[in-house]
């Protein structure tokens, strides 16, 4: 039997995560049968919405990270700390759309883009 960091065990039996697995099951059929509506918001909302349901299940039920919100947290935190240093480093010059290294492609064909070094 596993036991977490404040010692509380956090074992399932296996008819508990079938209902998970049920649960999941589900919400892949209405993910699926969503866009057979042929309506933009429910296909949206049903593959985005349901997405973020099943991730944060999967995450929290099978990878036992319920009991460990205080670290999750910590980890998001430098997560997007990072994610926006590295945003806001590269927006300046891939925002510019100028330079030496920058090659406008024809939006006609890509065809009449010359070959680098001889090569096909």
């Amino acid at each position: 039997m596993a036991a977490n960091h404040t010692g509380k065990s956090h074992s399932h039996s296996a008819s508990y995560y079938v209902k998970v697995w049920a649960v999941l099951l589900v919400l892949f059929v209405i993910s699926v049968c969503g866009p057979m509506l042929e309506i933009r918001s429910v296909t949206l909302i049903t593959a985005f919405g349901i997405a973020v349901v099943k991730a944060l299940l999967v995450a929290s039920e099978f990878m036992h990270l319920r009991g460990e919100k205080k670290y999750i947290l910590y980890m998001l935190m430098t997560m997007l700390f990072l994610m926006f240093i590295l945003y806001f480093g590269v927006a300046p010059d891939v925002g510019t759309g100028g330079g030496q290294n920058w090659i406008r492609i024809p939006l006609e064909g890509a065809s009449s883009i010359p070959a680098h070094g001889g090569h096909q």
